[in-house]
């Protein structure tokens, strides 16, 4: 069969359609996982699918899983898909471009009448962020048996509002099992959200595996006092300590030059009062590397620093490690059909590892599952500024189409 494209203007207006909700000021989108605006854009996503004819569930961790079917029902489904929700501040590209360029694969087909031996099932993930609640990739991580799904209902948001809670706000507290899912393959279309495939000039990034990461609470100790009074040689303030801990996290990973990662992206003060020295912050942490053995090295030098600032500012300084992945390795056999795909569709490409986690990394665990990478045009991603052309959009559209249509035929 000839190579099949997507309709690019009809993929561009659906995620210009769908990027609307949960606009900001500044042109990106704001769809905290299960609030309001991601259950409006959940609505829109089903009602999608279903015009297209697909079958439509909801599991019991608001997983949505549209359904086109085969020839043979029995036949374990191809799954492509991603997540619509965002970060604070987010674009229109990260995780919903593998949604909407899914469900455009289905709509194209139908527009062909090309039938496929395998069912094709879109899924679009919960919480693959954690930026409302933790650990990310919350949806997926259940599904494959990594999370217990009673310890993912029962995490909590900033102001003690549950995922069962916010699931059942928003009309997503589905009925279905979590996982037991026949899963053939997985296919995941996302943007880079770095600047290599934009620096390189390459059209497709062909994920191969990923950095090892590793995560971790600092929690830093020091003594509440008065802001006035207090003399500088008496203080013990964590804020200051916390401030020293970020810079020496910082130097970590530039050290490393561009394969070395470091980051201290939050925070938590208490009493954080303005008439009170800081007695304790929490920063959560990691450090990521495309070496391994140098992702240690990076853990034994943050260590370090632990005790060299515990040394000179004098607070205390627990480090506890919360999360970690990687490295993965992409299946060969996936890594390959994505490379021979774009060069039947006259695509450049290269072999690319991702530094973040995203849906795709527990599902390798359960299937042969692919990852596709299209350029950030700004090098960016988690920012409003967030972009990736209709042409770079459509092109790995047009991979995942060829792909799935391979797989399920």
């Amino acid at each position: 069969m000839n190579s099949l494209r997507v309709d690019s203007d009809r993929l561009w207006s659906a995620l210009m359609e769908i990027g609307r909700i949960g606009e900001t000021a500044a042109g990106g989108s704001r769809r905290l996982a299960l609030t309001a605006e991601d259950g409006e854009a959940r609505h829109l996503l089903c009602r999608w699918a279903k015009e297209a004819g697909c079958s439509v569930t909801v599991d019991r961790l608001g997983n949505i899983f549209a359904r086109r079917e085969g020839s043979d029902p029995q036949a374990a489904p191809v799954m492509v898909g991603s997540h619509l929700d965002t970060v604070p501040t987010g674009g229109k590209f990260d995780g919903i471009l593998g949604v909407i360029a899914g469900l455009e694969m289905i709509r194209r087909l139908n527009d062909q009448q090309v039938a496929t031996r395998a069912p094709i099932e879109l899924v679009c993930w919960t919480n693959e962020e954690g930026a409302r609640f933790s650990p990310m990739t919350l949806g997926s991580s259940v599904f494959v048996g990594d999370i217990a799904l009673d310890f993912a209902l029962s995490r909590q948001d900033p102001s003690g509002v549950t995922v069962g809670e916010a699931l059942e706000r928003i009309g997503y507290a589905g009925s279905s099992p979590v996982g037991g899912r026949k899963v053939g393959t997985y296919l995941e279309l996302h943007v880079e959200q770095g600047p290599l495939l934009k620096e390189g000039g390459e059209q497709i990034g062909v994920v191969t595996g990923s950095f090892k990461a590793l995560y971790f609470v600092a929690t830093v100790k020091g003594q509440a006092a008065h802001v006035g009074p207090t003399l500088m040689e008496q203080r013990s303030d964590a804020m200051v300590g916390a401030a020293a801990l970020t810079l020496e996290i910082d130097r970590i990973g530039r050290s490393r030059g561009r394969d070395g990662r470091s980051n201290a992206p939050h925070i938590e003060i208490y009493p954080n009062v303005r008439g009170v020295i800081p007695a304790e912050v929490r920063l959560s942490c990691d450090v990521r590397h495309r070496d391994p053995e140098e992702a240690v090295q990076m853990e034994a030098e943050l260590r370090a620093a632990c005790r060299k600032v515990e040394q000179e500012r004098g607070v205390t300084i627990t480090l506890e490690q919360y999360f970690e992945f990687g490295p993965v390795e992409m299946d060969a056999r996936m890594t390959g059909l994505v490379r021979e795909t774009a060069d039947q569709l006259g695509l450049t490409h290269r072999d690319i590892l991702t530094v973040a986690s995203h849906d795709a990394v527990p599902m390798m665990r359960l299937c042969p599952t692919a990852l596709i990478f299209v350029p950030s045009e700004t090098g960016i991603s988690h920012n409003e500024t967030e972009y990736s052309t209709p042409a770079q959009c459509a092109a790995g559209a047009d991979v995942l189409l060829n792909m799935a249509l391979r797989l399920a035929s």
